[in-house]
């Protein structure tokens, strides 16, 4: 209690706690992280099919990121991550969590930067999840980490990818039969794609209803969730429906080959998806930043009581959302092109196709209570488009940066985390 006691100081007339400077400033990293790689992640196929260039993408995930981590953030924060920690065992020793929070943020922001600048799309879940466990098993004790939780999130590591990889897979073959495949692709585009409109707005709503809306209070039940996204879906497809009207021919493509207009009717569906994901995302994964701060929030504004539950003033929200705008405009560009053009070359049918089914795999998810990766959920989907189209439309080597780079995160954040855990010992006093 001493050690958080005297770690207040004055500035500008305020008392504040160094340590809620030092979590804000390594939170901003880690959102910074977030920005560069797990949204740069969510723009890629977007990017990568052609549908909206980088600066459209950026302009897009600034403003709907930024709105879901300020409007659907969460006003209240589990402190302890996910219940990866015993609380229980910091009630004597609180100063503990603050040092091993700290170390988390750092541990996770510094492994985000590194491979982000090597294009390698990681989770920044398993990266947090990996830094606390890390501090959590050496600085205090195995038994402080819910092994059985993180059991769960390492299965997810296997189901999740492949079950995204699979509707990806189903989806594009649909695709192919009905539309690309046939003699009229454009006619059969303008006559089918509706439809897919239909599961884009039924899909991306329940995304936001289970992934965002509920942080701000709008809990709804099952059967309410299912009904608006039905409701939804139905105003997508009847616009959509008036929208494809208005979309000719190009008189400058082969009438044999109708691919260039086809994929113009698949472009704004892209648009549409990317939009909805950004925002569902940055309400859902801004908590990888701002979960571990609310844990050093709650302790130091309780006097060194450990309580389950922070309520987080809106400006610390507003850090979370700053630092992954500036990630991903300052960084994100090389893990956009990994998973735009390094997987398989990406068109707008089958970057659309590849966006529906991740975020249909996050909507299973949510309803079994699995708890996914975004990342690998999407570099799943892109996988299973490119089977679709077969083997050799895989660049393996890339695919195997990408799976090697899965297999070090958590130990890498953990790693990092003991190391960060036991100089901020040695700087503050144990």
């Amino acid at each position: 209690m001493e050690i958080i006691a005297s770690s207040y100081f004055g500035i500008f007339g305020f008392e504040i706690s160094i340590f809620i400077m030092l979590a804000i400033a390594f939170g901003l990293f880690m959102a910074w992280g977030v920005g560069a790689n797990d949204v740069a992640n969510a723009m890629g196929t977007s990017v990568g099919s052609g549908a909206i260039n980088i600066k459209q993408a950026i302009i897009i995930a600034v403003i709907f990121e930024f709105a879901g981590a300020i409007l659907a953030g969460g006003e209240v924060t589990a402190t302890i991550r996910k219940g990866i920690l015993d609380a229980t065992l910091f009630v004597d020793d609180p100063h503990l969590l603050i040092y091993g929070m700290l170390a988390s943020l750092l541990a996770a922001g510094f492994w985000l930067m590194i491979a982000s600048s090597l294009g390698w799309p990681v989770s920044t879940t398993h990266s947090i999840v990996g830094a606390i466990v890390g501090f959590g098993a050496v600085g205090v004790g195995v038994d402080a980490v819910a092994w059985g939780k993180v059991g769960t999130i390492a299965l997810s590591w296997v189901i999740s990818p492949i079950l995204a990889g699979t509707i990806a897979f189903m989806l594009f073959r649909s695709l192919q039969n009905l539309i690309i495949d046939t003699e009229n692709p454009f006619d059969n585009a303008k006559k089918y794609v509706p439809f897919y409109m239909f599961l884009v707005g039924f899909v991306i709503s329940l995304v936001t209803i289970f992934k965002g809306l509920k942080h701000v209070g709008l809990d709804f039940d099952t059967s309410t969730s299912y009904l608006l996204a039905l409701g939804f879906g139905a105003i997508v497809a009847i616009v959509g429906t008036w929208w494809i009207r208005g979309i000719r021919l190009d008189p400058a493509e082969n009438k044999d080959f109708h691919f260039t207009s086809m994929e113009r009717v698949f472009s704004v569906l892209m648009v549409i998806t990317a939009a909805a994901m950004a925002f569902a995302h940055g309400s859902n994964d801004v908590a990888n930043a701002i979960g571990p701060l609310a844990a050093i929030y709650g302790v130091i504004e309780s006097g060194g009581m450990i309580g389950a539950k922070s309520i987080l003033p809106v400006w610390v929200l507003l850090v979370g959302g700053v630092g992954i705008v500036l990630g991903l405009v300052t960084y994100g560009h090389k893990v956009i092109a990994t998973i735009g053009t390094g997987i398989t070359q990406l068109t707008p049918s089958r970057g659309f196709a590849a966006t529906l089914a991740a975020a249909a795999t996050v909507v299973i998810a949510s309803g079994t209570g699995l708890p996914v990766s975004t990342t690998q959920v999407l570099v799943g989907a892109v996988l299973g488009v490119g089977l679709a189209r077969g083997l050799a439309a895989l660049d393996t080597r890339v695919i195997n940066k990408i799976f090697l780079s899965w297999i070090v995160t958590l130990p890498a954040g953990a790693f990092m985390s003991i190391l960060f855990f036991f100089a901020l010992k040695g700087m503050f006093g144990a």
